[in-house]
């Protein structure tokens, strides 16, 4: 998360507002074609640990060779579509300066090459998940963490275009990450061991569960890169340049909160392979509950000194940054408490009504804030109108979850709703008067961030867990502390 965010001031500071625009809505096209992939990436992971839940071992190794083969067709597939579709739609629909069209369009060619690389890597990441093995999965994204801020610390000896030479680097990265995952997985899980398998029944059951996932992986898409999109239609570069910088804090932020969630995830799909729907319950709420707590300790202290962050952090802010990041992280947060819920439904492999209904709703974003951006609202409307309709799709999560897992909601109510709610009003009151009473500092935002993690903290530890959970969560923090006295 700290490299993710000295990295964009690097970036910000070396490529300036415009360039940084343009790489944010060029990647935004290319991530339009991950509607595509995501869907069959949730479908991998699902398979590969559900089959893990149930112990079948040889059917995995299937499974494995069998998605390989379908991601490589697939980057295929992607790198004419965005040859084709994402060249025209680069040169002759997006606001672009003319002057800088070239380096768009290398940019383009960088990000797709990329895009396909991260694509072909996504089984052996399964793979390393479904089989728990976090510290490896922490020490390989670190390393890639660290190549990318190479990257970005390397522009200031740029021998040509740094857009160019920037997005070069970043391809060079993805490459040399893809072969670390395979060193890795070839040389810990027997079902890696790629061999040539077409075995269409695995295929067909596969894309049946990717077909129906085909639709929830798009309006998620439309809703994040869409809008960008948007943006750049209707107020420029200037504003992808302050969207990006949201997003990158929204991504650093989340990350750092996705990868616990990435821990829970394997457990709630092997307990429903395995018949124990009682511990998937209880796995279902402590994890959108523990998610949104580690989100709400940082997103405090981010939101009430946005500006001072900002201004510390990037130096060049462009406009409109201070309330993107304010409500991306709110729609962050609002976010985060389905995501326990999404993977319990993708573990029933019956997902036809949840798509349908998740869909249904998640899509009024985009036409939404095309319409807000037509009567001249500003830019940041976009994100109140993500907010409210994922209040939406969170509300209706849980009325699939309880048909389709007979899951009751007043249990989620009563264990994540209700704490969630007591512990963000308890949170806030002290930071918000203590910056009310301060005048905009450097003195401000330390004393600020103080009284957020003593509140915030506080009113977790009595309002958010239960007595069991407060002596679990106590009792692991004073064995790590002891751990690292005895280490120094």
């Amino acid at each position: 998360m700290a490299i993710s965010l000295y990295a964009s001031r690097i970036i910000l500071l070396q490529l300036r507002v415009d360039n940084f625009g343009i790489y944010n809505v060029v990647g935004g096209v290319v991530a339009m074609f991950s509607v595509i992939s995501s869907a069959l990436s949730s479908s991998i992971s699902r398979f590969i640990t559900f089959e893990l839940g149930r112990q079948d071992f040889k059917r995995m190794g299937a499974i494995f060779s069998t998605s390989v083969n379908i991601q490589i067709f697939l980057a295929i597939v992607i790198l004419l579509l965005g040859e084709s579709i994402g060249s025209w739609f680069l040169n002759c629909k997006m606001t672009i300066p003319p002057e800088r069209l070239y380096a768009a369009n290398w940019v383009l060619q960088c990000s797709l090459l990329t895009f396909c690389v991260n694509l072909i890597s996504v089984p052996y990441v399964a793979c390393i998940v479904a089989h728990e093995r976090m510290t490896a999965f922490a020490y390989i994204t670190i390393l890639d963490a660290v190549l990318r801020l190479a990257a970005c610390l390397s522009l200031a000896f740029a021998p040509f275009d740094k857009l160019i030479f920037y997005s070069l680097l970043m391809l060079l990265a993805a490459v040399f990450i893809r072969f670390i995952y395979g060193f890795y997985c070839s040389g810990n899980f027997a079902e890696c061991k790629y061999r040539f398998i077409k075995d269409t029944s695995i295929v067909k059951e596969m894309a049946s569960f990717a077909g129906w996932n085909f639709f929830t992986s798009a309006a998620y898409i439309f809703n994040i890169q869409g809008i960008s999109i948007l943006i750049n239609i209707f107020f420029g570069v200037a504003f992808n340049a302050a969207r990006g910088i949201a997003m990158q804090v929204e991504g650093a932020v989340t990350q750092f909160v996705g990868n616990f969630t990435i821990a829970i995830n394997p457990q709630i799909t092997k307990n429903y392979a395995a018949g124990e729907i009682a511990k998937m319950f209880a796995l279902i709420c402590r994890g959108a509950k523990f998610s949104y707590f580690l989100l709400l300790i940082m997103a405090v202290p981010l939101i009430i000194e946005t500006e001072t962050v900002l201004s510390l952090w990037l130096k060049i802010v462009p406009e409109d940054s201070v309330i993107f990041v304010r409500l991306s992280l709110v729609g962050a947060m609002v976010n985060i408490l389905g995501n326990t819920g999404y993977t319990a439904c993708m573990a029933t492999g019956n997902i036809k009504k949840y798509v349908i209904y998740i869909t249904s709703v998640g899509l009024f974003v985009f036409p939404l804030s095309w319409m807000a951006f037509a009567q001249g609202m500003p830019a940041y409307s976009a994100y109140v109108i993500y907010i409210l309709v994922y209040i939406a799709v969170n509300a209706t999560r849980l009325y699939i979850m309880k048909g389709l897992l007979n899951f009751p909601i007043k249990l989620f109510l009563k264990e994540v709703l209700t704490p969630v709610a007591l512990t963000t009003i308890a949170g806030c009151i002290v930071p918000a008067m203590l910056a009310g009473a301060m005048q905009p500092n450097v003195t401000r935002l330390f004393a600020t961030i103080a009284a957020s993690v003593v509140s915030v903290g506080l009113a977790t530890c009595f309002l958010g867990l239960t007595k069991h959970e407060r002596q679990m969560t106590i009792g692991k923090i004073f064995h790590k502390i002891k751990t690292i006295v005895r280490w120094a």
